[in-house]
């Protein structure tokens, strides 16, 4: 059985962030304040309760100021390693490919702009209970609420996703916290750019991923409006006491 502790996260932390310009020319998504801390603070704190103590931060804009402000991560109770996307951005899957030899056989994915309150633990066992399967797809009913459906998701099977193309029948949404295996991210070309989303297409496609569905919303800083909404709610939560 698997051990959360022993399966890194792939934190994908290296976008340009164009849409809370002019605050992220200078300073990278995953330090703006949010709740009168760096977002990613917030993160760490949130795996860490859950028992996760591995993660590898896929970088690019302004990353060596996340690098800086983390460390090695053992402060925190972590082994925090970075992965940098080099001279060009090489978007999430991409950074995904690069950072692959840094990561286990099984791994997380997750988004460095979300914060996500879920059962980690429980998601993690329902991956390993299916060793066929090359990845594991959180999912939200959405009903257009948080941000645009792109997953059909009925009687317990994900049956579609697309993000770049969503149809009135998509009440569900991607929630940002995915399993994958090794195999499926050697799908993706080396030190090339490509989304994410893609390789997810096609793993539904190919009946290759499934979907678990949570039901606690999410909050992301992706705009001003939702990095608003996230600062109030992370205001209220308690620190780590142990730091």
């Amino acid at each position: 059985m698997l051990d959360i502790a022993d399966i890194p996260v792939a934190l994908l932390a290296g976008g340009l962030a164009t849409r809370l310009r002019p605050v992220t020319q200078t300073v990278p998504k995953a330090l703006i304040p949010v709740g009168n801390r760096p977002f990613i603070d917030h993160q760490l704190d949130l795996l860490h309760r859950h028992g996760i103590r591995k993660v590898v931060l896929c970088l690019g804009h302004l990353g060596q100021m996340v690098q800086e402000h983390l460390g090695d991560g053992s402060s925190r109770g972590f082994s925090l390693d970075c992965c940098f996307d080099g001279p060009r951005l090489l978007g999430t899957g991409g950074a995904l490919r690069r950072a692959l030899p840094q990561l286990s056989e099984t791994f997380w994915v997750m988004y460095g702009d979300s914060y996500m309150e879920i059962d980690y633990r429980a998601i993690l066992a329902a991956f390993d209970a299916k060793p066929q399967s090359l990845g594991l797809m959180t999912v939200l009913q959405n009903g257009g609420r948080w941000d645009k459906s792109n997953v059909i998701f009925r009687d317990g099977q994900l049956l579609r996703y697309d993000k770049k193309h969503p149809s009135p029948d998509m009440t569900f949404i991607d929630y940002g916290v995915a399993l994958l295996r090794r195999p499926a991210v050697m799908r993706i070309p080396e030190d090339q750019p490509f989304d994410l989303a893609d390789l997810y297409t096609q793993l539904v496609e190919e009946k290759l991923m499934f979907g678990y569905e949570v039901t606690n919303r999410f909050y992301e800083i992706g705009t001003p409006q939702s990095w608003a909404e996230a600062d109030e709610y992370l205001k209220t939560l308690p620190r780590r006491t142990d730091e």
